[in-house]
């Protein structure tokens, strides 16, 4: 019988495939195969379904065995665990690609958008940035913690603590004003690394048309229209925009029993990055509400005396997140309001 859904367990160099048949019996086994081996094995195979876990590499595999017809699924891996026949002491890389063809066809699997070159492009420019940005705050960080050893404790903003920190640097013994001067210069490099990819990630944004739609959105700068574009693409893996806000984590959880509704704290779940964009973009949009008295500027000062800023924000990135899917998946301008007719 011809192999119908194949599970492949990815890694750097040794592969595992497991595929099955019509029956469900396995017809195809392989525990290693090597990195060189894996393509021409898979380009041999009729037309079939392929599944991966959604890991590092997994988008690039997916774009190659696309080209040779197979239907390729990516799956997050926490849902491929309850699949594995060993449960948790039984992990190997066999039995991971025999969960990973059994979960994937699963009906009601949940799968991960394939995403093009071009998408991961610009979020290797988000990631090397961010990567930059956390390192500043690292830096920061250990430097605060250095002086305070020595009873030193400065303003915790960034701009209070360089213009207080120079006055203090001959209060530090030895070896420790090094140190610290040391660490101010790291982070200044740090600062021009980021000033470095600001531009190009607003030149991203500019010459993409979506993004320039998403940008007509209130509290979406080029930096968050260019992430959103890369992460959701078009915005046809979801059926709504509350789909897209779930996944980035900003609808509440629900703890709902007997028929009685009760929502808790956003979930938090799904993209970090994004989700921060988004709440940063809100309480932009908050802080410069001012006494705008459009009916949007009165929505969100009415929430904010109602529920409270952080709650406001949040609701506002909901919103944003919902508008954006809109914006991506029907091609249209962004309006506040219909256009009259």
């Amino acid at each position: 019988m011809s192999i119908i859904t194949v599970g492949i367990d990815l890694a750097k160099n040794v592969f595992a495939v497991h595929g099955i048949d019509n029956s469900g019996k396995a017809a195809l086994v392989k525990p290693r195969v090597s990195r060189e081996h894996l393509l021409p094995l898979v380009a041999q195979l009729p037309p079939c379904v392929i599944g991966m876990e959604a890991c590092s590499g997994a988008h690039h595999w997916a774009r190659l065995f696309l080209q040779y017809g197979h239907s390729v699924k990516l799956m997050a891996p926490k849902f491929v665990t309850p699949y594995r026949m060993g449960g948790k002491r039984g992990k190997n890389d066999a039995a991971d690609a025999a969960a990973i063809c059994e979960a994937v066809t699963r009906p009601n699997m949940r799968f991960v958008p394939i995403k093009e070159e071009h998408q991961q492009i610009i979020l290797c420019l988000h990631r090397t940035r961010q990567g930059f940005v956390e390192e500043r705050t690292a830096t920061y960080n250990r430097l605060r913690g250095l002086i305070a050893e020595f009873g030193i404790v400065l303003p915790q903003k960034v701009a209070n603590l360089r213009r207080h920190i120079g006055a203090r640097l001959e209060d530090l013994p030895g070896f420790a004003n090094r140190c610290v001067s040391d660490l101010l210069s790291h982070a200044d490099q740090l600062n021009v690394r980021i000033a470095e990819y600001d531009p190009l990630i607003a030149k991203a944004a500019r010459e993409d048309a979506r993004s320039k739609r998403l940008m007509q959105c209130s509290g979406i700068g080029p930096v968050t229209a260019s992430a959103l574009l890369a992460s959701i693409g078009g915005g046809h893996d979801f059926k709504n925009g509350r789909q897209v806000a779930a996944w980035i984590g900003l609808t509440p959880g629900q703890h709902s029993s007997g028929g009685k509704d009760r929502l808790g704290r956003i979930t938090t779940a799904g993209d970090h990055y994004l989700r921060t964009l988004l709440v940063l973009g809100a309480r932009t949009i908050l802080n410069t509400l001012g006494d705008k008295q459009d009916p949007f500027s009165r929505w969100a000062r009415n929430l904010v005396v109602r529920r409270g800023y952080g709650r406001a924000a949040v609701a506002i990135a909901a919103k944003n997140a919902r508008l954006a899917w809109a914006v991506l998946r029907y091609g249209e301008d962004f309006r506040l309001s219909p256009s009259a007719a």
